[in-house]
């Protein structure tokens, strides 16, 4: 029986044991009871999925358009951001397009790219024909206006494979490039796609330009009437005719909205260049706001004639002038902040302001009258070519309000030419609406000097005219500006004055300020306070002007989203 019982203890050892096989633990046992511990392994980790690349990818090909022509697939592009398919836009589009966003794909301009044929200074029809040459080669007559729009969905990229590369809207046709806060448009160079650019790189391309059929002056033909329909002009440095002017002081080129324009100012020819913008023409049905220039070796914007209404303008690192008005504008500009890049030997940078030109016909009709409110410009550059960080010349009627001007270099801060710019008279038999008005403007960092006058304006002329310590002027003030262009203390302490009060102006017979364009503002400045937000979302930062966080990021990379 013992020897039975000991063989049954074994079997029965035996088989505990062989049902736990693979255990890691198996305790003595204890007081005539075997106590069995198992440890279950530990589970086959699941595999950490290899971390998903950020870089873009190319997209496999272009979406079909509405134009004949289509676009060209032209391969891929590689830079620190990814690969990305190329659609090249034809030569000239003559049917209405849109261009969509679509992941890991940019749209190129191969050269100059025209929207529409130019239908000339007036509406076509049966009885006012114009011929031109199709892309075939063949030649047409247009019995109506081409009437194509250019549409550019919100976070399309629109980059120039060439320096001559530019995007010319022509009379009669329209943009409608209507980025958003968190997805704008930025047209750019291909030095930008490939990662080569620094915050120093500049007029890489063209530009983008509008061309209207608004009143303009210094017309081509010595024997036209400025402001008509006979008053044309040509685009400077272009070499093909891409004209400009009318008389539709209403016409309509589209819109720009939440827009950056970067590494623009190539020179066409003749040493003419673009600007980053250029309207000519452009009548007040054009809706221009959110629009962020960067690094033109020319100027920010330039607005040759036309009635044009801008708001929120952002000019950095421009070459030139951040903000230039000619030919007989009549424009209004709302929160305007220009910044200039760190001053250098030769200067790489001119005013802050330049408005007309002093010439031989500086007295034409329409005379170019510009009221601006709420800027902030930052002038980095001393020893400029126009003397001043505000050139006012060329007979320009000019209002300032609200404003802020920094010079972290000595640097006169104004300067008026001409007998007429300075005239006090308003006088409608020549469309002279009075001296420059300024209200409610702080100027710092003018030096000992900080008035100039030139050909028959005196300094003190030019003092008189700005007259600090009235009207809440003041040419000495204490900057305490944050974050470069956010007011501070100081600057909250001017009492503004209500640009509002100017909606509705007219003048000789002409509406100089739209009902409604103006906000009312209580605060000098582009940006009231910390949470004044415009700027925010839709710009790029550099080394220049940072605009924070959660935007496209630095402006010499593409956003990747």
């Amino acid at each position: 029986m013992k020897t039975v019982r000991n063989i049954l203890l074994a079997g029965c050892s035996a088989a505990v044991l062989t049902a736990c096989n693979g255990a890691s633990d198996v305790a003595s046992p204890g007081a005539g009871t075997v106590n069995v511990n198992i440890s279950n392994p530990a589970p086959t980790p699941t595999p950490t999925p290899a971390p998903t690349s950020s870089l873009v990818t190319p997209a496999t090909g272009c979406p079909t358009i509405a134009d004949p022509q289509g676009l060209a697939d032209g391969g891929t592009i590689t830079g620190p951001t990814g690969t990305y398919r190329i659609c090249t836009l034809p030569a000239r589009f003559v049917r209405s397009v849109t261009l969509p966003k679509i992941s890991g794909l940019l749209y190129q301009l191969a050269g100059r790219t025209d929207v529409g044929y130019d239908n000339g200074p007036t509406a076509l029809s049966s009885t006012n024909t114009r011929t031109v040459t199709d892309p075939s080669g063949a030649t047409i007559t247009l019995t109506a206006d081409s009437n194509v729009t250019l549409t550019i969905q919100p976070g399309v990229i629109i980059y120039a494979n060439t320096g001559v590369a530019w995007l010319n809207v022509n009379r009669g046709n329209k943009i409608q490039a209507a980025g958003t806060a968190s997805a704008p448009i930025i047209f750019t160079s291909r030095d930008n796609i490939l990662g080569l650019n620094t915050d120093n790189s500049s007029g890489q391309w063209g530009g983008v330009v509008l061309s209207g059929r608004a009143p303009i002056t210094d017309c081509a033909a010595s024997s036209a009437t400025p402001g008509t329909v006979a008053c044309e002009r040509q685009t400077e440095g272009a070499v093909d005719p891409a004209l400009y002017g009318g008389a539709t002081a209403t016409d309509n080129s589209g819109t720009l909205s939440f827009v950056q324009i970067r590494y623009s100012g190539y020179v066409l020819s003749a040493n003419s260049e673009l600007q980053s913008l250029t309207t000519q023409g452009v009548g007040s049905g054009t809706t221009l706001d959110h629009i962020q220039t960067f690094n033109s070796s020319d100027d920010g914007a330039e607005f040759f004639g036309g009635r044009v209404n801008m708001k929120y303008y952002i000019s950095v690192g421009a070459e030139d002038d951040n903000l230039d008005t000619d030919t007989g504008v009549k424009a209004n500009f709302q929160y305007v902040i220009a910044v200039q890049r760190n001053g250098a030997t030769p200067a790489i940078a001119d005013a802050m302001i330049e408005a007309d030109s002093d010439n031989g016909v500086d007295g034409d009709n329409p005379r170019q009258n510009v009221f601006l409110s709420n800027f902030t410009f930052i002038d980095r550059v001393a020893g400029n070519s126009d003397v001043a960080s505000i050139l006012l010349r060329g007979g320009t009627d000019y209002t300032l309000v609200n404003g802020v001007m920094l010079n972290t270099v000595t640097n006169p801060c104004l300067r008026i030419s001409r007998a007429q710019t300075a005239s006090t008279t308003q006088n409608a038999a020549i469309d002279e609406y009075g001296a420059p008005q300024f209200r409610s403007v702080v100027f710092n960092g003018c030096g000992s000097q900080p008035f100039v006058g030139a050909n028959s304006v005196t300094d003190a002329q030019v003092s008189a005219i700005f007259g600090s310590g009235s009207n809440n002027n003041n040419v000495n003030y204490t900057p305490t500006l944050t974050s470069l262009f956010v007011n501070g203390a100081n600057e909250t302490a001017v009492t503004a004055f209500n640009a509002a009060t100017f909606n509705g102006q007219s003048f000789n017979g002409t509406t100089l300020t739209p009902t409604g364009f103006f906000d009312t503002t209580t605060y000098i400045g582009a940006v009231k306070d910390a949470n004044d937000n415009w700027y925010k979302g839709w710009t790029c930062n550099s080394g220049t002007a940072s605009f924070g966080t959660g935007n496209t990021g630095l402006c010499t990379s593409l956003p990747t989203t």
